[in-house]
């Protein structure tokens, strides 16, 4: 038998799309079992795993979708994650994916030179690169980004998290969150 604090609930929005895909919209067991007893959720999905109180019985939430709709952000958050996020986790100057502990973001025009911290000068990069620019320019270090740094739309995000799954997944969540993937022929 698995604890309940494996027994998260994938949130969606109200148009049944997650509320965000990386990180995936989570909830902790008892946020989830408070938000139905709030009625501001639906169930959509439900562990075997039963919860019991001293007056009722009832089985953990796997899936909830919200209420009311909310809208996300039109721009993102200028965050080192996102950063990254929005670059596939893959360094801009060698094109080797790594996880985002290995990573790290170089300015294109080094803050040295007048460079500033902007999703417009910034780009994930591998430590061994960013050491071997170091601070140089693109043209004087002969190191040019694979793409153009530019501002991410939020959608732009969403859809990029969805190419990295998180360490579980739950089969209830299969359905929404793949749900435009191709069907296997039966």
């Amino acid at each position: 038998m698995f604890s309940l604090e494996n027994c998260p609930a994938l949130v969606l929005n109200a148009d049944f799309r997650p509320l965000s895909y990386y990180p995936l919209s989570l909830w902790h067991w008892q946020d989830a079992v408070k938000a139905v007893f709030l009625n501001r959720v639906n169930i959509v999905s439900e562990y075997d795993r039963v919860i019991r109180s001293p007056t009722q019985e009832f089985r953990l939430p796997s899936v909830i979708a919200l209420k009311e709709y909310v809208p996300a952000a039109r721009r993102p958050a200028f965050t080192r994650f996102n950063v990254f996020l929005r670059d596939r986790f893959v360094c801009q100057y060698c094109g080797e994916g790594l996880p985002a502990h290995d990573l790290t973001f170089d300015h294109i025009v080094p803050r040295s030179r007048g460079g500033r911290t902007l999703w417009t000068n910034v780009v994930t990069a591998c430590s061994p690169c960013n050491l071997r620019k170091g601070n140089r320019t693109p043209a004087e270090a002969k190191m040019f980004p694979r793409f153009t740094a530019r501002i991410p739309t939020s959608v732009e995000l969403q859809e990029n998290g969805r190419a990295f799954p998180p360490n579980f997944l739950h089969e209830s969540w299969r359905d929404f969150l793949y749900w435009d993937s191709e069907l296997d022929p039966a």
